[in-house]
């Protein structure tokens, strides 16, 4: 199993939040502040299979390029090993 922790600009992530829930992914959304401006970002925190991880990454960066009208990165994304899952 692995994370992916998705660190998004506010103005793209409704278009990704929505493609990636329409493909049948669930997704923690954490508001964040960060970089030079601090401006707007979203965190997403999104728990998958392996075999899952690059067609979510692969709808994160469609949308991102689709919603990008200069050439300002939109997303940063970390994937992680998951030891472990539970939910209590």
């Amino acid at each position: 199993m692995k994370l992916i922790v998705a660190i998004i600009r506010d103005e793209v992530c409704e278009a990704i939040l929505q493609s990636l829930i329409q493909e049948g992914y669930r997704a923690t959304r954490i508001a964040s502040t960060g970089g030079f401006l601090r401006r707007g970002l979203t965190t997403l925190m999104i728990g998958i299979e392996d075999e899952k991880v690059e067609p979510a990454i692969q709808i994160v960066r469609k949308q991102s390029t689709l919603m990008n009208n200069t050439n300002q990165r939109n997303v940063s994304l970390f994937v992680l090993n998951v030891d472990r899952f539970l939910q209590i």
